[in-house]
């Protein structure tokens, strides 16, 4: 159920619509939109008892939503979400997100290199993996909170706002308290415990999708985190599983626009791990880009042949500026613009 409020309504009256929500059982989730604002109603087993609430000052309409996926739909809300971050960068509408970094934060020199690099580019985000779930016990699982600690330094030497992995509840906590947006990967985008976890955090959720999933699975994914508050979500296309061996995985750009049909919730792409080859990865992303993403998560590293995870799919330095210059190009051909980092703006800490 929606409760749709009129377009003058006050806040006084949106609070009082939410109180009645919660009396009768419900519970309640404002979304403000350009022209008014929206209430999405959850925590019902069956057909929702409006009680009234359709007759009270400023109400519009009440109407019935016909997703499984409530507040992420777009009966919820008509016009594009568009999350804010603290230093007024932002991922969706006109702007072209584009975030880049290596898989993992190996060292403070490795981090550092590839940080200056990212940043003189113009990029906003760095993307860095303190917390790495990895196919193999053995392999590199990460440096944790010292990584943590690494980016959280980067952020002020660069201006750039920092983009990391949370494996669980624990490493949630503190990639909250040092990160500016939490990612959830594949291999937890139904970890439902998790879900709802990242869903009561302060910090906006990146969520890619999972290596099998259709995009039901995907949207209820992005519903668990919003039914717990959390409504700054963005969601991620990293590739799927298919027969295909001249890939890692095959990358599924039709869900971009699927996505944007369905929710009002922006969508990025991933091209390093939608393909798991280096070469492939500057075509994916100028395609990405020409197909309406919201934005670009690459995987950057100045050594790959010696990084400790995912080198061979992991860009150089150099290609990242050719892929941002394409980018630049490409982006006003469907209203877009890559904003540029000037190294100055740095984001608040919650």
């Amino acid at each position: 159920m929606l409760v749709l409020m009129n377009v003058n309504a006050t806040d006084e009256q949106v609070e009082r619509v939410c109180k009645a929500i919660t009396g009768l059982g419900y519970k309640p989730h404002p979304l403000p939109g350009a022209q008014r604002t929206a209430i999405g109603i959850t925590g019902n087993s069956g057909p929702v008892n409006a009680g009234g609430v359709e007759d009270m000052p400023g109400v519009a309409e009440v109407i019935r939503v016909s997703k499984p996926y409530k507040l992420v739909s777009r009966e919820m809300k008509q016009e594009n979400t568009i999350v804010h971050f603290d230093n007024g960068v932002t991922i969706g509408g006109e702007d072209l997100a584009i975030i880049a970094g290596p898989c993992s934060i190996e060292t403070r020199d490795q981090a550092f290199a590839i940080a200056e690099s990212v940043a003189a580019t113009g990029v906003q985000f760095f993307r860095g993996g303190a917390y790495k779930p990895r196919t193999s016990p053995y392999a590199f699982q990460g440096l944790g909170e010292e990584a943590l600690q690494l980016m959280a330094e980067l952020r002020e030497r660069f201006g750039l706002l920092i983009v990391t992995e949370a494996v669980d509840e624990k490493s949630l906590d503190l990639v909250e308290q040092y990160a500016d947006m939490i990612q959830l990967g594949a291999r937890n985008m139904q970890n439902y415990s998790l879900l709802k976890a990242a869903g009561r955090a302060s910090k906006p959720v990146l969520l890619k999708r999972g290596i099998s999933a259709t995009l039901e699975e995907f949207l209820m994914a992005a519903e668990y985190v919003m039914s717990e508050g959390n409504y700054n979500v963005v969601l991620c296309e990293r590739g799927v599983r298919t027969f295909t061996d001249h890939t890692r995985n095959t990358l599924d750009l039709s869900v971009v626009p699927a996505v944007q049909h369905l929710s009002h919730l922006p969508i990025i792409v991933d091209p390093s791990h939608g393909t798991g080859k280096r070469d492939k990865v500057l075509p994916l992303a100028r395609a990405a880009v020409a197909v309406g993403a919201d934005g670009l998560i690459v995987e950057v590293h100045h050594c790959p042949e010696q990084a400790l995870s995912d080198g061979a799919q992991s860009i150089y330095p150099d290609q990242l500026a050719v892929m941002v210059e394409d980018a630049r190009k490409i982006a006003p051909v469907v209203g877009r613009r890559v904003p540029l980092n000037d190294g100055t703006r740095t984001a608040v800490r919650g």
